[in-house]
């Protein structure tokens, strides 16, 4: 991590030296969410060949995981459980729509509302990538260690429902 040089100090020995700007907050690298994002880069990197291989997205892929899990879902509602924001699900439901993968309807009860499934084509794409996809978690469980894998979770997902219970500061309701 590069940090900033003080200023009046070129040519001298000390410019060699970095100074640590101290602010009135924890360290960068130790925030909570660049420990989460460095965690989910170290591990999406093994996963991102697999998928690349495939002629996917990270994003297309959680799609398609999502939506494998289940019959059919309204598309505000796929947003919210694949973590994606509304413009961005558009595009990638139009491009998986177009390669047959997905396929999109009218909700019954509301003819404004979208509903996607997944294809047969697109279980057939899972079924596909998966024993490569469950082969990078056995290399990562076996590396990390099963019991810590299963606790990492537990602890994350005890994390995330005791943040929603939480008030969002300056969050306007």
């Amino acid at each position: 991590m590069a940090r900033k040089k003080s200023p009046g100090t070129a040519g001298s020995k000390a410019a060699s030296a970095t100074v640590v700007r101290r602010v009135p907050m924890r360290e960068f690298s130790r925030s909570l969410p660049m420990s989460l994002l460095r965690a989910r880069e170290a591990v999406m990197r093994h996963f991102r060949p697999s998928l690349r291989n495939h002629g996917l997205t990270e994003q297309q892929w959680r799609i398609l995981r999502a939506l494998a899990s289940i019959d059919a879902i309204e598309v505000t509602e796929l947003a919210q459980v694949a973590f994606l924001l509304g413009p961005s699900l558009s595009r990638i439901v139009r491009d998986l729509e177009a390669r047959h993968l997905i396929e999109r309807r009218v909700a019954k009860a509301d003819l404004r509302r979208g509903v996607v499934s997944i294809s047969a084509k697109g279980l057939k794409l899972i079924e596909a990538v998966a024993p490569s996809s469950e082969a990078i978690y056995d290399a990562i469980t076996r590396r990390y260690g099963a019991r810590k894998l299963a606790e990492l979770q537990d602890m994350l997902g005890a994390l995330e429902a005791s943040l929603s219970e939480l008030r969002v500061v300056g969050d306007v309701e």
